[in-house]
């Protein structure tokens, strides 16, 4: 199959992602919906975490399978589990490296006084409400406002995981993007194309699960923040976007190790999100609605992925 075809299939397969989006719009979403949205995202995520693993570790098994029958020796094994356990460490503790790094960022004062120290929130808004006033010295102590926050440290929590979730999608969409690069590298037409069906509804599963936190997003005084169309573009390209360029990647190069290296980045970064969206549901003290959502986004995940199973992967 030629370049051009299949950067079309990769095209299909990530542009789906995008279905899901629109949800992350909803105005005005009741509390239990906001919590059975959390929890379906946790469902599909965990299904993911599953689905990432056990491709991941088929190289590695296929090498042990060898070995035991006698064809082989353990370097393969080896040199995956390696790579396996490299992509998972990185993939996790990288986002909790990063998400310390947040936290640092964010929680630099609004403001502080010239004479002392940083002054807390409530003082804050206490002292500009005061003329300024002579301190024991005889100095008198000026309210210095801090630069403004930019970039990430200004979003909110819900847009800082949403991120999360569409860069963690990214790394395994980017793994199946190599598997329909390589199909149609080898000829492989009729594999490509059900892949590319496969893959295309599994996306669309995923846009939900990446909006699913912003529907908890609300400013100071409890009003909702809605996501503009370009910020939820743009999350959509983070996750989608990895699919058509692991397809241009994948007909260029066939590389089971990359693919080990990608899938586990792809795990561990969805794992700790997972991590993130059950301590959101904790707080919510509705298990019952976590139960359901959990069950909902798995029945989604294995539903979606049957097609692909269907296609011999």
């Amino acid at each position: 199959m030629s370049l051009e075809n299949t950067l079309l299939l990769g095209l299909i397969a990530g542009v789906t992602i995008l279905f899901g989006l629109p949800i992350g719009r909803l105005k005005r979403p009741a509390p239990t919906l906001r919590m059975l949205l959390n929890a379906v995202a946790i469902g599909i995520l965990v299904f993911l975490v599953w689905d990432v693993l056990s491709a991941a570790w088929e190289p590695i098994d296929a090498a042990l399978d060898e070995f035991h029958a006698g064809h082989g020796g353990l370097g393969a094994a080896f040199g995956n589990g390696a790579l396996f356990a490299c992509g998972l460490t990185v993939g996790l503790l990288g986002l909790v490296a990063y998400e310390r790094w947040m936290d640092r960022v964010t929680r630099t004062p609004d403001a502080t006084l010239v004479d002392g120290p940083a002054a807390p929130a409530p003082a804050l808004e206490a002292l500009r409400a005061q003329p300024p006033s002579a301190s024991a010295s005889g100095s008198v102590a000026v309210l210095e406002q801090a630069p403004p926050r930019t970039g990430l440290a200004s979003w909110s929590p819900a847009r800082r995981l949403a991120l999360l979730i569409a860069v963690g999608i990214g790394l395994h969409n980017f793994a199946e993007g190599l598997a329909i690069g390589q199909a149609a590298a080898n000829s492989e037409i009729a594999l490509a194309t059900l892949l590319v069906i496969g893959f295309a509804l599994h996306n669309a599963t995923e846009g939900f699960g990446i909006v699913a936190p912003l529907a908890a997003d609300t400013r100071a005084d409890g009003t909702r923040v809605i996501p503009g169309w370009g910020f939820l573009l743009a999350l959509g390209a983070i996750g989608g976007g990895p699919t058509f360029v692991g397809t241009a990647v994948g007909h260029a190069v066939t590389s089971g190790a990359l693919s080990v290296i990608f899938l586990t980045l792809a795990a561990g970064s969805i794992l700790y999100v997972v991590i993130q969206l059950i301590g959101v549901a904790a707080k919510m003290r509705r298990m019952d609605l976590l139960a359901y959502g959990l069950l909902i986004g798995l029945l989604a995940g294995f539903a979606t992925d049957a097609i692909v199973t269907a296609a011999g992967v």
